[in-house]
């Protein structure tokens, strides 16, 4: 695999800094996932052997100082989600354990493990184009798992109050089907739209979106699986029987529940992220809230013909879920070679080696020569930093905040340059 950076063979490239905007290639735009306007195109900044500094003139150069404050904001968003989760913790134990007892707690948590076992590999296996920073993951589980039931224990009481109901039955049923959707979908997804704000950066698009939403959803359903697990040994005659049943039908039959719902909601925010706006990453929250209680409705709506519905309705929900994930992630590995093959064009990559960090079995070739020369962990780095690059290069083709995301395309360029070495000492 080349090492070096090559020169373009049609000379020195017209400096995009300079040059403000240029018309939009045919192949701008690969998918329906990363739509660029005319308007907001520029090609990628030239390499022909300069030092990566004299890209950038001086009044941009300022930026990057701005750039660099998305490293503290993510400290800061770790910081607080932990603190958040730790006193959430004094609301949401003291409720599981008042429902389950020490013993049905303990059952429960144990148990829980096992569905929230099957979201995160699904998490991973989703994930592993672009890996999310472990902290933006670590506060997305403790949201779901700490803050949003507490958030939703808070809220609840007042869906209560504002209505009179006749019977113990007509409640049960208005908190199925009303109160549960709406407060649970909120809570979840009010820790999407904290990350896609504070941390938008790294909520690139709709794949982004469904990653942080099914961490969110899996730390919820683990939670109130130890409330259902856990009582179902509290309070039954049988606990045995009983708890079978109750793990079949959460553990085994809908794991996914949670992460399809509040995964709704993250697609719609994760292609308003493309936009790079903070109005319509606002109104995408609210939007995305309506098909994710939708579902949840329906969900905890099926009664006597459960199965029936199960088998004609939420299966098919779930094979749709799994083919449209497979779309997002064909569509996201179209538009990290496109953009990449313009810094190609640039001189930064060849052809050749676009090839390989845009395709996993590209991938999985670079990174076997890399392994026979002791350097696996270094072309790790590079091809996770190609394709963040690609995904900055989309941000500043958004036509938003243009002059932070070059600045930023800047220090990435320059990463580039130093991996590179590293891998071919």
């Amino acid at each position: 695999m080349p090492i070096n950076p090559r020169h373009p063979a049609s000379g020195h490239p017209d400096d995009p800094w300079l040059q403000g905007t240029a018309p939009l290639p045919g192949e701008a735009n690969p998918s329906w996932m990363g739509h660029v306007e005319p308007g907001n195109y520029r090609p990628a900044p030239g390499h022909v052997g300069r030092p990566v500094d004299t890209v950038l003139p001086p009044q941009v150069q300022g930026a990057v100082v701005k750039g660099s404050r998305s490293r503290s904001g993510l400290v800061g968003l770790t910081v607080g989600g932990s603190t958040l989760a730790f006193l959430s913790l004094f609301l949401v134990i003291p409720f599981l354990l008042s429902n389950t007892g020490p013993a049905g707690f303990l059952v429960g948590f144990l148990a829980s493990l096992v569905p929230l076992s099957v979201v995160l590999l699904a998490v991973h296996i989703i994930d592993k184009w672009e890996p999310e920073p472990k902290r933006l993951l670590f506060f997305a589980f403790t949201w779901g798992s700490a803050v949003s039931i507490a958030v939703t224990l808070l809220i609840q009481p007042f869906f209560v109050l504002a209505f009179q109901f006749s019977d113990e039955a007509d409640l049960q049923a208005y908190m199925a089907t009303v109160q549960a959707p709406i407060v649970e979908e909120f809570a979840k997804s009010l820790g999407l739209l904290i990350i896609l704000l504070l941390a938008r950066k790294h909520f690139d698009g709709p794949v982004d979106g469904v990653v942080f939403a099914f961490t969110i959803a899996g730390g919820f359903a683990f939670t109130e699986n130890i409330l259902y697990f856990g009582r179902a040994v509290a309070e039954s005659a049988d606990p045995a029987s009983d708890f079978a049943q109750v793990f079949f039908l959460r553990g085994v039959m809908s794991p996914f529940a949670h992460a399809i719902f509040t995964g709704t909601t993250g697609l719609v925010m994760g292609f308003a992220a493309r936009r790079w706006h903070v109005g319509a990453s606002v109104a995408a929250f609210f939007v995305g809230l309506l098909p994710a209680m939708f579902l949840h409705n329906r969900w905890n709506s099926m009664g006597q013909g459960f199965l029936a519905e199960y088998i004609m309705v939420q299966v098919p929900i779930f094979f749709l879920a799994v083919g449209g994930i497979i779309l997002l992630r064909v569509a996201e590995k179209r538009l990290t070679r496109q953009r990449l093959l313009e810094y190609s064009a640039a001189g930064w990559f060849t052809p050749a080696e676009v090839e390989l960090m845009a395709t996993l079995g590209g991938r999985r070739t670079a990174l076997g020569w890399a392994g026979s020369y002791g350097k696996k962990r270094q072309m790790k780095e590079f091809l996770k930093a190609a394709t963040q690059l690609a995904n900055t290069r989309q941000r500043i083709l958004s036509g938003r905040d243009v002059q932070l995301h070059q600045a930023e395309e800047r220090q990435q360029l320059q990463r580039i340059l130093a991996l590179r070495a590293a891998v071919a000492r």
